[in-house]
């Protein structure tokens, strides 16, 4: 248990660690860059977003160990793109919070869904994690780099979830279950608390 700890606070260490590094001030390309990385670390329910889909596609195992996290990530950069562009997407802010309720609902719920529909789900909800990452680009910003940032900082999150996924699941199976589920219904709460404005 003491080694799953560990574990667990290695992989929280090492999302933080490039979040600290990114608070300086930098100009041109690392400017967007740097605020492309932040952007996703700075708010809770980005980060309780990413995280939980990390943890689903552990949940789920084989293929969506990688097709959950690129899926969103390739599809966020879709809605990060129409962001930048001005197109409107209706209940961005809504469908964030509503993403961290539902991701949250489905792990801690352990539900079992089909690869396709799992897939459907986590890119539906990444058109609006885009949209925000991109509306929100600071007009100085170098657009590539500040995609980049907010991309590789999303990544980052995801392997974290993977990480907390496979460190609870070294607790044992009786266990493991339950922290998972707790970690899901947590998120949910939050989720809730994000959606009412609490948060």
């Amino acid at each position: 248990m003491k080694s799953a700890l560990k574990s667990g606070l290695l992989a929280l260490a090492a999302v933080a660690l490039p979040a600290v590094a990114s608070a300086h001030p930098a100009v041109g390309e690392a400017a967007g860059f740097s605020h492309g990385f932040a952007h996703p670390l700075s708010g809770l329910d980005h980060v309780l977003a990413m995280v939980m889909v990390g943890v689903l596609a552990f949940q789920l195992g084989g293929r969506a160990l990688w097709l959950l996290p690129a899926t969103f990530i390739m599809v966020m950069a879709i809605g990060g793109a129409l962001g930048v562009a001005g197109v409107n997407v209706p209940f961005v802010e809504i469908g964030i919070a509503f993403s961290v309720i539902v991701l949250g609902t489905v792990v801690a719920l352990n539900v079992r869904a089909p690869l396709a529909a799992a897939l459907g789900m986590v890119g539906f909800f990444a058109i609006f994690h885009g949209h925000a990452h991109g509306a929100e680009m600071p007009e100085d910003a170098a657009g590539a780099a500040y995609a980049a940032g907010f991309m590789i900082a999303t990544a980052l999150l995801h392997v974290a979830g993977l990480s907390l996924g496979y460190v609870i699941s070294r607790a044992g199976e009786r266990q493991g279950v339950f922290v998972t589920r707790a970690a899901g219904g947590i998120a949910t709460v939050a989720g809730v608390g994000i959606l009412a404005g609490l948060i």
